[in-house]
């Protein structure tokens, strides 16, 4: 017992600038550690190492590496301390005195002292309120951490989805830059033969020009890309540029299963699965304690004090009672900021929700709409492959020259520029509702992104 009762020493902890950039530059996505942690995720030993990242592949990343869920966990360790000091009682306080006199009665004595123990005892039930409120603040900031690993999910989302979007973009362009240059070729040897005209030359070359440009500003956008989707993951820049993005499925399994969330009860899963509704209800629950504390402090405190003087020879024994005068005002005024405190909560929380449900439908209408752009440039780039084929079937015969088929690869190629831009929009309006839902639908991959990594990173 006797080390229990030893003080606590300060132990000074400097922060080491240089360990910490060490430690950045070392995290890596082939460390034993994070394989263990998507083992817990339900991944297989056989899948590793990853040579293809999909969006969940990323997340779990992100969720492991990103230095933001650290400062949350603290916080959260922070509120979960607080609860045991809210939990503590008033302790009693000892003061004492000692005095001696000039002697001038010298048949008393002239010394004098006292000792008193004031012993505090709260009523109302103080001490259970503040616990309670202790335990919704830490509850609620125990969900910060879900919300600030959604919001991490939801920034590598929008990143991945650019990022493909760029990568086809930089592919489809580098053909249609081959085009361009076959086309202005073709109208160089025409316009020497003086088969056409200075101005259809010239027509040509800027379209290859701007061609060109637009190139030259994906592959710029694809740097600033890959840094953004390193700073999502906490990740050194080196170590992102070594990965492999693979691509999201399409076709009938996304058109399926986006009917599927068409037809569900879009509102009601918000509003079941929102982790800011529930933050909101905590923070509730914490102006619902605060106005039963202040409630309760009309009731003043009580303090015993028994004390021992010796005074002059003098024997006494005093037991004293004191008590601040709350019935004066009641604690009104604290009561009345308490209760405007708990509306303001409570106008928040309908506000939220109503947000919410004006999100979910226009998220739906969102989806619709890409979902049937995405079912027309499907149909339309359908209908140039097979004019494509066709016009090939022409030039084999001798009915059309080369310019004429490369003017309709052209046209295939830029209506799958088109398909492109339709997958990328229904992909980011399958995002947009899974963010209004707060809760992944799994469709971009088949491994499924589950809550439970959200506390397991922690453990690694």
């Amino acid at each position: 017992m006797l080390p229990a009762c030893g003080f606590l020493e300060y132990v000074a902890k400097p922060i080491n600038q240089q360990a910490v950039i060490q430690k950045f530059e070392s995290k890596s996505p082939d460390s034993e550690q994070f394989k263990q942690y998507l083992i817990y995720n339900n991944y297989k030993p056989s899948s590793f190492p990853i040579t293809q990242w999909g969006l969940d592949d990323l997340t779990y990343c992100s969720l492991f590496f990103h230095p933001s869920l650290d400062v949350v966990r603290a916080q959260w360790r922070a509120a979960q301390a607080s609860e045991a000091t809210s939990a503590s009682r008033p302790l009693p306080t000892l003061s004492g005195n000692y005095g001696k006199g000039n002697n001038a009665n010298e048949d008393i004595s002239p010394y004098t002292y006292s000792l008193s123990i004031d012993i505090p005892i709260e009523t109302a039930n103080k001490r259970n309120i503040r616990i309670e409120n202790a335990q919704h603040l830490s509850e609620s900031v125990k969900l910060e951490i879900a919300q600030t690993a959604w919001n991490l999910r939801a920034q590598v989302a929008t990143t991945y989805n650019e990022l493909l979007l760029n990568q086809t973009q930089l592919n489809l362009l580098s053909t249609e830059r081959s085009y361009r240059q076959e086309i202005v070729d073709l109208y160089q040897k025409r316009h020497d033969l003086g088969l056409a005209s200075k101005i259809e030359l010239s027509h040509a070359k800027l379209l290859l020009q701007a061609t060109i440009a637009e190139l030259n500003s994906l592959q710029q956008n694809k740097v600033v890309l890959i840094a953004n989707l390193a700073g999502n993951l906490g990740l050194p820049l080196s170590r992102v540029e070594q990965m492999n993005l693979s691509l999201p499925i399409h076709g009938e399994e996304v058109t399926a299963k986006i009917q599927q969330i068409l037809t569900s009860d879009i509102q009601s899963k918000a509003l079941l699965n929102r982790l800011d509704l529930r933050i909101a209800l905590e923070r509730y629950a914490m102006a619902e304690a605060k106005l039963k504390l202040e409630i309760a402090k009309q009731y003043p405190d009580i303090k015993i004090s028994p004390s021992y003087t010796y005074e002059f020879g003098n024997k006494v024994w005093s037991l004293g009672l004191s008590s601040l005068m709350t019935f004066i005002n009641k604690n009104k005024f604290a009561i009345a900021e308490a209760n405007q405190l708990r509306e303001v909560e409570a106008a928040q929380f309908e506000s939220l929700q109503s947000r919410i449900i004006n999100e979910a439908s226009a998220i739906r209408a969102k989806l619709t709409q890409a979902q049937q752009s995405l079912a027309d440039n499907t149909k339309l780039f359908a209908q140039q492959q097979e004019n494509t084929k066709r016009m090939l079937s022409l030039f084999s015969a001798g009915e059309i020259d080369r310019l004429e088929l490369t003017m309709a690869k052209l046209e295939e190629l830029i209506s799958a520029k088109n398909l492109a831009i339709a997958n990328f929009n229904v992909h980011t309006s399958i995002n947009n509702l899974e963010n209004t839902l707060q809760h992944p639908l799994n469709i971009q991959s088949e491994q499924s992104f589950q809550p439970n990594s959200i506390d397991a990173a922690s453990t690694y």
